[in-house]
């Protein structure tokens, strides 16, 4: 059930991190098409690297349009990894963390095959979904990528610096696609990371504090996560093992939120 010989995988953002640890695992398992869309060539070997901003339409559209040439080769598992953090502009987060993503998914979704399987990386970041729920619907309904881009300037309250706001849209889109691609036979899920140790962390600690980051790593099983933490339930959510699970957002988090709704840990001051 861990056998992924002979699947065609998609993920963005491999490069390093999560998403470079996660194909070095598949390798493992037995892949052998993997396809990477990134700004930046992943340094280990993979079936085909197609160069793809997440921020920019244009550059996604040619991406589905390479992936799809061969439709004797449909895709049987997405891995939506790729993100940036808030040391970006709030627009630029937006973009490549939910509308790209959002996207690509619904570009690729309806060709994939049969079984097959969409794996997004939020974050724990997205937790407090539930109170900006209308907001974060009113954006996922959208269709048009400018319409979509305007929403986001025009609730510059509401995204504040992109990073939080986008994970919660990222958990809704998932819950909100399962349905969708049940009529495909597909299954959508997420990972939603506590702090990981990639080369993302240290702009985490600049625009979340190393009170906050250090905070969150304590409050769970008081180390930070490893890429490999979180590539291996990635590949549990992309694999046959979880051949039932659809729509569910995965804590990878230590214990983090458990403890936190439990009131087992201080709020930091």
């Amino acid at each position: 059930m861990l056998d992924f010989a002979g699947k065609r995988i998609v993920i963005t953002g491999a490069y390093s991190g999560i998403g470079a640890a996660l194909v070095e695992l598949l390798k493992q398992s037995g892949a052998d098409q993997i396809v990477v869309l990134d700004i930046k060539e992943p340094e280990t070997e993979v079936d085909e690297f197609i160069e793809t901003d997440m921020g920019n339409p244009v550059s996604i559209d040619g991406a589905v349009a390479r992936i799809n040439a061969d439709s004797s080769r449909p895709v049987d598992l997405l891995i939506n990894n790729a993100g940036v953090a808030a040391t970006q502009p709030a627009q630029t987060v937006m973009r490549v963390n939910i509308l790209g993503l959002k996207r690509l998914t619904e570009r690729l979704l309806p060709s994939m095959r049969a079984g097959g399987a969409i794996v997004n990386t939020a974050s724990i970041a997205g937790n407090r979904w539930p109170e900006r729920l209308a907001e974060i619907n009113t954006l996922l309904g959208i269709d048009s990528w400018d319409e979509g881009v305007a929403w986001v300037a025009d609730h510059a309250d509401v995204v504040a610096d992109g990073y939080s706001f986008s994970k919660e849209c990222l958990q809704v889109y998932t819950m909100r696609a399962a349905k969708e691609a049940t009529k495909h036979n597909l299954r959508i899920n997420s990972v939603c990371p506590s702090p990981v140790d990639t080369p993302l962390l240290p702009a985490f600690r600049e625009t979340m504090s190393d009170k906050i980051i250090d905070w969150a790593i304590e409050s769970g099983n008081g180390r930070v996560s490893t890429a490999e933490d979180q590539a291996r339930a990635i590949l549990f959510l992309a694999s046959d093992l979880a051949g039932y699970v659809n729509g569910v957002n995965l804590l990878v988090d230590g214990g983090f939120t458990a403890a936190t709704q439990m009131g087992q840990v201080d709020l930091p001051v």
